[in-house]
C-alpha cells in the first residue's frame, strides 16, 4: 500500500508522565469509551524509550525540574513541563507505518476518534490545529514554567502520516540533537506539508473560543485535580471520566 493511501493502519499514542498518571488514565479511558471500532492506544513512556536506546537527549534534574540540556539558551534554563516534551517526535518510529495520532495526556476525548482519522489528508505529513497561542502567564500546571516558542501547542495533537516521505528527515539523530523548540515548529517539514485541523480537535481550556463544541478538550494550563483549576471549563466532565475509570 502506497504512502498516500488514506485507509491504512491506525494507532493512538498518549504522552505519559508519572506525575500526571490520573490525566493519562482519563485520556486513555475517554478514548476507548468512545471508540466504536478498536484502535490500539499506547503510552509514550520516556523510561522505555531510554532503555530501548531511542531517546538519548541529555537531561538534568534541578530544583524539582526536568531540564532538557539541548534546549537551554541565555534566557531559558531548558526546563520542560513533561517527560514527553520531545519524545513525542519519536511516534513515527514507534508506529512504523500508517496514520498515528499523538496526544498530550492532559486531554479529555468526547467523540469517536475515527472521526478524526477520517479527516486524514494523504498529501500532508502531519495535521494539527494551528493555534495562535501566546500565553501571558509565566507558570502553569504544578509550578512548571510556561514556555513560549513558535507554533506553541501545535504539537499537542498531531495526526502523523507516518509513511510520508518528508519524515525521512525526522531521524532518531535529529530528535536527539536539536533544541525542543525546533522540533515543536516541525523544522524538518515545509509549511505546505503541515495540514490544518479545526480548533475543536485541540480545544485549549481558558484560551480557545468558548463557543466551540470541542471533540478534544485540552487542559493545557492544568488538570482539574491541580490547585486553581478545579472549576475550569469541562472540569466536571473530566472528574466524571476519572470516576468511570476508577470504577
Amino acid at each position: 500500500m502506497s504512502w498516500d493511501h488514506p485507509a491504512r493502519k491506525q494507532s493512538i499514542w498518549i504522552g505519559f508522565d508519572p506525575r500526571e498518571a490520573d490525566a493519562f488514565a482519563v485520556c486513555r479511558h475517554s478514548i476507548n469509551r468512545h471508540l466504536i471500532a478498536p484502535i490500539p492506544v499506547r503510552g509514550v513512556v520516556l523510561t522505555d524509550l531510554r532503555t530501548g536506546g531511542l531517546y538519548t537527549r541529555p537531561t538534568e534534574r534541578r530544583d524539582g525540574k526536568l531540564i532538557d540540556v539541548l534546549s537551554k539558551r541565555e534566557d531559558y534554563d531548558g526546563a520542560i513541563a513533561t517527560e514527553f516534551a520531545c519524545s513525542r517526535f519519536l511516534v513515527p518510529r514507534l508506529a512504523k507505518s500508517g496514520w498515528a495520532l499523538f496526544m498530550d495526556c492532559d486531554m479529555l476525548v468526547r467523540c469517536d476518534l475515527q472521526k478524526l482519522f477520517a479527516l486524514a489528508d494523504p498529501s500532508k505529513a502531519v495535521m494539527v490545529v494551528k493555534h495562535d497561542h501566546h500565553p501571558r502567564e509565566t507558570v502553569k500546571m504544578d509550578g512548571q514554567a510556561q514556555t513560549r516558542y513558535a507554533r506553541k501547542n501545535w504539537s499537542s495533537v498531531i495526526l502523523w502520516n507516518v509513511d510520508h516521505p518528508a519524515h525521512q528527515a525526522l531521524t532518531t539523530e535529529l530528535v536527539n540533537s536539536v533544541p525542543g523548540r525546533d522540533l515543536h515548529r516541525f523544522c524538518w517539514l515545509d509549511d505546505a506539508e503541515i495540514g490544518e485541523l479545526e480548533p475543536k480537535w485541540n480545544f485549549l481550556v481558558g484560551h480557545s473560543d468558548p463557543d466551540i463544541n470541542p471533540s478534544i478538550v485540552h487542559f493545557t494550563d492544568g488538570i482539574p485535580t491541580m490547585p486553581g483549576y478545579e472549576d475550569c471549563a469541562y472540569a466536571d466532565e473530566w472528574r466524571a471520566e476519572l470516576e468511570r475509570w476508577a470504577a
